[in-house]
Order: C-alpha cells, then structure tokens, then sequence
C-alpha cells in the first residue's frame, strides 16, 4: 500500500486545530496508542511552561568530512588540535555548553555545513 506523504503533509497544513485534534484522536483509537505519553517522558520534569533561554550544542555525528569539522570545532570553541580532534572523533561530544538560542543555531549551522550532526539540547 503506498500514499502520497507529501500530500497528507499538505492536507494537514491545511486542517483547523479541531480537526486535527479529531485526527489525534481517531489515530488513538484506532491504533490502541496515546499520543501524550512520549510527551510527558519527554519533559522529563522540566517546567512544561518555561522557555529555555540557554542551549548545549552537542556534535552526535561527524560526519565523512573529519578535517573541515575539527576546524569548525576549532573555530567554535578556541580549543587546539588535539582537544578539537578529541571532540570530533568521541561524538557525541558537547561542543559549547549554555550559548543562546540565535548563537546554538548558527553553531549547529556551521557544523552541519560541515557535514556534522548536531543537537540542541
């Protein structure tokens, strides 16, 4: 049985919240499945409500270009050959640690550039 993803993807661009919350629902039912429990795990007890003012970026693939992500690395974080290496090679590895939303974007911008994986934690 194949669909057309990228169709459904715009049907539900195009669906009020209420539908989409009957859709919720429907696929709950349907599939004996709930759609708050990843959520709660998730959250981890972090206030639900609170907005993360500071991010940790952390490096969790290389990538194949090895060399142009430990200069990166370098760039990013003053560190020296070795100690970037170090990073770049024992992934994952945090790179920086509580930077600001608009600087962990640019970061994980420049390492994906690179070839690199990046989270935002």
């Amino acid at each position: 049985m194949a669909f057309d993803k990228d169709a459904i993807i715009a049907s539900l661009k195009e669906a009020s919240i209420s539908d989409l919350n009957d859709l919720v629902k429907a696929i709950e039912d349907e599939f004996d499945v709930s759609a708050a429990a990843p959520v709660a795990a998730a959250a981890g007890g972090a206030d639900a409500g609170a907005a993360k003012d500071s991010y940790d970026v952390e490096l969790t693939e290389s990538g194949d270009q090895k060399v142009k992500a430990i200069k990166a690395v370098r760039e990013i974080t003053g560190l020296g050959l070795k100690d970037a290496k170090g990073l770049v090679d024992n992934v994952p590895s945090v790179i920086k640690e509580g930077v600001s939303e608009d600087e962990a974007n640019d970061l994980k911008a420049k390492l994906e550039e690179v070839g690199g994986v990046v989270t935002l934690k």
